[in-house]
């Protein structure tokens, strides 16, 4: 039967969605995170693909050992510690999303200005843990990567292959709790400012 002057063509009819197949956007960076937050979620690509370079050495190794029957000497190593750095950075990206574990029993039934006033102990009291942590991987900096005299000297694995992959990772550790610290004092200062956790769009402290 042929369509009235009204009625839409075929084409102009738009496509039914199924919601349940609609893929989900990413969450952009809270307002409340500030540009240091934004920083994290710029550099966050770079670490998700450490989990993938891991898995590809591990299928190398498989291939080697199974295959080849030539295992390597570095490949176990390699992969820890890949993937400790990327769940070091873990804690600071989920920070910077302000996504981190919390208990929220208080915190759900409390009105719009408590939230706030427990937002900003909340911030204060991760900023101080984080600050005692970071001295605490001071002290084994110094012993991973500084020997009596005062020489740098990595500590290594003590294995066939000997990477210095525990000193870097200490190193590593200390400077991520560093700016997690900083990152908590931001969230302080947002949240008592009244910076709503919203999205963060074009500007923020």
């Amino acid at each position: 039967m042929a369509t009235s002057p009204t009625d839409p063509t075929h084409k102009e009819i738009p496509p039914a969605v199924d919601p349940d197949i609609l893929v989900e956007q990413p969450e952009e960076v809270p307002a409340v995170a500030g540009l240091l937050g934004r920083a994290v979620d710029k550099i966050s690509s770079v670490f998700a693909l450490g989990f993938l370079v891991a898995m590809a050495v591990l299928i190398f190794e498989i291939v080697m050992r199974h295959v080849f029957n030539s295992p390597t000497l570095w490949a176990h190593e390699t992969t820890t510690f890949l993937s400790a750095v990327g769940f070091v950075f873990g804690g600071l990206y989920c920070a910077s999303r302000n996504r981190h574990i919390r208990v929220v029993i208080i915190y759900d039934i409390a009105g719009p200005k408590l939230r706030r006033a427990l937002d900003i102990c909340i911030s204060i009291i991760c900023a101080l843990a984080s600050g005692f942590f970071t001295w605490a991987a001071w002290l084994m900096v110094k012993r991973a990567a500084i020997k009596p005299d005062g020489s740098i000297h990595l500590e290594t694995t003590g294995s066939a292959f000997n990477a210095p992959y525990p000193g870097m990772l200490k190193i590593f550790l200390m400077a991520i709790l560093i700016v997690l610290t900083v990152q908590f004092i931001v969230l302080t200062i947002n949240y008592a400012r009244g910076k709503h956790d919203n999205v963060q769009t074009k500007s923020g402290a």
